[in-house]
């Protein structure tokens, strides 16, 4: 028998913070998170460098609303750049000036698998991608097409682009997280409620490296996580191994910021699944758009005038927005939605 583990009469579940998540605060109705990450870092007395990298920030935002799609990569990756700096100097984490990050472009026809992204030792993105504890494997190059390939919120414009690639869907979506326990016992463990849509064996073998079905729930479609960790009512969620346990799960989530979360599971049985955090990705890839748009914006121009121009098209519009909410959630530790709006 298992119960599901509740906190103030609430479910416990996943939260969109990697790092320091507040499992006991609200959501945050705002349209954007700008000004309360502002008022956060104010009164937690974070250092002014967090304070005026947050703030150029914004300014960078602000100015890539305005401009082409062909100029927008340029502002939109140095808004990227300073949050991620903010975040990096509120977690105390020290870094260099440089980016960590470049690309070049294979020879060939204008398409996004030619576009190459390499990963440096040292710089602001080596940082962010060590925060998350990624970049555990050998592998320091990837390909512009598959970046936004493990993008939840363009996976769908992707999908679309690439119509005769198989197995091109790579995220589940999530009706459901909730953490479980043993009714006799402290050990629990994290269930996900697949959506009805892609219920089945092909999900278990699509998810089989870190969950299963779990038989406790005969209604829903439901897998548990392989792992599992002790639960001694609230104070574990101050504990060091249940905060592991939480960033493990994390790993395999990402959603998409609005009015409310659509959370999804990445599969893992195949090797265009990236094990980088929707963050790293994001930077990375809008790095090598901001490197043609400043040094080759042609080739860009060739690329928007290609039959992958809704997919950067989507990426370039979509990716400022749900940035920011997410690097919002990590450095404050809250949940961000987007109020609702009336007719």
């Amino acid at each position: 028998m298992i119960r599901i583990i509740k906190i103030n009469k609430r479910e416990l579940t996943i939260k969109k913070s990697y790092g320091e998540p507040n499992f006991n605060g609200q959501s945050i109705l705002a349209s954007n998170p700008w000004e309360y990450v502002e008022l956060w870092l104010k009164r937690n007395n974070k250092d002014n460098e967090a304070l005026f990298y947050w703030q150029q920030a914004k300014q960078f935002y602000e100015a890539t609303e305005s401009l082409p799609l062909t100029a927008a990569p340029l502002t939109a990756y140095y808004c990227f750049l300073n949050a991620t700096k903010a975040l990096l100097s509120v977690r105390n984490i020290s870094f260099n000036k440089y980016h960590g990050v470049s690309g070049y472009r294979k020879p060939g026809d204008y398409h996004l698998e030619n576009e190459i992204i390499k990963v440096k030792e040292e710089g602001v993105f080596p940082e962010l991608c060590k925060y998350f504890g990624d970049l555990d494997t050998p592998k320091k190059e990837f390909t512009l097409k598959d970046l936004l390939r493990n993008l939840v919120y363009i996976h769908r414009a992707y999908c679309l682009t690439y119509t005769s690639e198989t197995n091109k869907e790579i995220f589940i979506p999530i009706n459901r997280i909730y953490f479980v326990q043993e009714k006799d016992s402290n050990v629990a463990w994290c269930c996900i409620e697949i959506d009805e849509k892609y219920t089945g064996a092909d999900t278990e073998r699509m998810l089989k490296n870190d969950f299963e079905r779990d038989p406790n729930f005969d209604e829903n479609f439901v897998v548990r996580s392989n792992s599992s960790f002790e639960w001694d009512g609230n104070k574990t969620m101050e504990d060091e191994k249940f905060i592991t346990y939480h960033k493990e799960i994390r790993k395999n989530l990402q959603y998409i910021a609005g009015t409310s979360s659509r959370w999804y599971i990445k599969r893992n049985d195949i090797d265009e699944s990236i094990c980088l955090n929707s963050l790293s990705i994001t930077f990375a890839a809008m790095h090598r758009l901001s490197e043609l748009s400043r040094y080759n914006p042609l080739v860009l121009r060739e690329h928007l005038d290609s039959e992958q121009n809704w997919l950067l098209s989507e990426f370039i519009n979509s990716a400022p927005y749900q940035f920011i909410h997410e690097i919002a959630s990590e450095i404050t530790g809250e949940e961000f939605l987007v109020p609702r709006r009336g007719l």
